[in-house]
């Protein structure tokens, strides 16, 4: 299994070679692997900012603690999720199901109306960490497509998601920063990629109820 082996490949890299870029072509392999992640009911309650411009990223690295991989990277990956999700947005998708299967809009109605009815029992506290977790999965699948294609990855979360909201304009786009995503190619001078994974044993981790 190749896949495997590639996991085993990755870490999270800390420093990054400023000289190489990640091809355009493979940043398309990666959209499509984030937008074919899962997310419940599949409403994808997010929205990926893919930045490379410099100067945008110099900016970020202060409100995020300062961290190399910011500016060092390739391409910074910020998952937004959504601050709520409105009646609209489920009648946008049932419509999109409705084109995409070729299901009877009519058909989609009752399903419609039951999602509807679940969004309305979230909190606005709640619909922010329900979000949230959507866009951890999609978060999952880059990290497994970029050791797929021997891309370097490092997940973030050591930042200031409201200066982020702010720098980005994405409260009023009703968004907020989740996670980050800073890819590339490691430096030959980081040192973490030389260091044994440490992980939970089997026996630790996985309990089979048969």
């Amino acid at each position: 299994m190749q896949l495997l082996s590639n996991l085993q490949w990755r870490y999270a890299t800390k420093k990054f070679n400023t000289t190489k870029k990640v091809s355009s072509e493979n940043i398309e392999k990666l959209k499509e692997a984030i937008k074919l992640s899962p997310s419940s009911y599949g409403f994808q309650p997010y929205k990926i900012l893919v930045i490379e411009n410099e100067m945008l990223r110099k900016k970020l690295k202060p409100v995020s603690w300062g961290q190399s991989q910011i500016t060092d990277s390739s391409h910074l990956f910020v998952f937004c999720s959504f601050l709520e999700f409105p009646d609209k947005l489920v009648d946008e998708y049932v419509k999109h199901k409705s084109d995409v299967q070729g299901i009877p809009l009519e058909k989609l109605s009752g399903y419609g109306d039951f999602m509807k009815g679940k969004m309305k029992e979230k909190s606005p506290e709640t619909m922010k960490h329900w979000t949230a977790k959507q866009s951890y999965l999609a978060l999952g699948n880059l990290l497994t497509a970029c050791a797929e294609l021997q891309i370097d990855s490092c997940p973030i979360e050591g930042f200031e998601a409201t200066d982020y909201d702010e720098i980005l304009g994405l409260t009023e786009k009703g968004l907020t920063a989740t996670v980050l995503t800073a890819i590339g190619y490691r430096s030959e001078e980081d040192s973490n990629q030389s260091l044994p994974k440490v992980r939970r044993s089997n026996e630790d981790l996985f309990e089979l109820i048969g």
